[in-house]
């Protein structure tokens, strides 16, 4: 006879764990295009230096898509995001790391909030919270695959 596995529930105070995410010329001017966000400091090296900064650096929709997959990642892709509010600070630019992290911080039924930080070697690049509405707990005998 199979054993089952239950899907864990979050618990205020839980930690997810961390996800390291190398930031590359390429996840930068891909997601920039991707969001349609043409601003020339997100894909044109020289023109951003121009500006003052001293490279492209990522746009805050593919930072809040990273911070989408984070969540969805740790609670499973039938989790959804009901809210995502998050605030941008020291900028991603190609060459560094960006970790995220997160902790819940509430739980009310089948809705979790989670405090979620992005940093780099530059300091804090996001940080916010993320609703997320997960699915019913469901039991999975060993071995077998769920849909």
């Amino acid at each position: 006879m199979a054993s089952e596995t239950r899907t864990p529930r979050p618990v205020a105070g839980a930690q997810l764990p961390p996800l390291e995410i190398p930031i590359t010329r390429t996840l930068i001017v891909a997601g920039a295009i991707a969001s349609r966000d043409y601003q020339d400091v997100h894909h044109d090296a020289e023109l951003a230096r121009q500006k003052g900064s001293p490279d492209v650096f990522m746009n805050i929709l593919t930072t809040n898509g990273l911070v989408g997959r984070y969540i969805t990642d740790h609670f499973g892709p039938r989790a959804v995001l009901r809210k995502v509010a998050i605030r941008l600070g020291a900028p991603n630019y190609p060459g560094d790391t960006m970790v995220l992290t997160g902790r819940v911080e509430a739980v009310d039924g089948d809705t979790a909030t989670v405090r979620v930080v992005g940093a780099n070697a530059i300091g804090r690049h996001v940080t916010g919270t993320v609703t997320v509405v997960l699915p019913a707990p469901s039991f999975v005998p060993d071995g077998e695959a769920t849909s």
